[in-house]
């Protein structure tokens, strides 16, 4: 089992800059992909950026050129550094793993992945 738990979720102003951090336990040698996704009160969770162990990435539209993710292997933790926040970033951010390799792009979509922490809010106001 791989046991996932994220922090760094708070409350900003427009405009401001956030760092989330996903720390991974468990099961955790074999290869995976990992990526955060966001849902908002009344909406589908969506993917908002993802990695491979190769470093690959993949990014929403809506946040390309404002959010970096980025993982530290040895430590077991992933990152989501959110700058230039907007109130419609504004949602519970979930960490999330994917227990097979993939081959081509890194996926986005919530059906890819297998493991999902517990979740951290970010709100950000005008």
């Amino acid at each position: 089992q791989v046991q996932l738990v994220e922090s760094g979720g708070g409350s900003v102003q427009a405009g401001g800059s956030l760092r989330l951090s996903c720390a991974a336990s468990g099961y955790t040698y074999n290869r995976y992909c990992m990526g955060w996704f966001r849902q908002a009160p009344g909406k589908e969770r969506e993917g908002v950026a993802a990695i491979d162990r190769d470093g690959m990435t993949s990014y929403a539209d809506s946040v390309k050129g404002r959010f970096t993710i980025s993982q530290d292997n040895a430590k077991n933790t992933l990152y989501l550094q959110m700058n230039s926040l907007k109130p419609e970033d504004t949602a519970m951010y979930y960490c999330a793993a994917r227990s097979l390799p993939t081959m081509g792009s890194v996926p986005l979509q919530r059906t890819e992945y297998n493991y999902w922490g517990q979740g951290t809010q970010v709100t950000v106001s005008s």
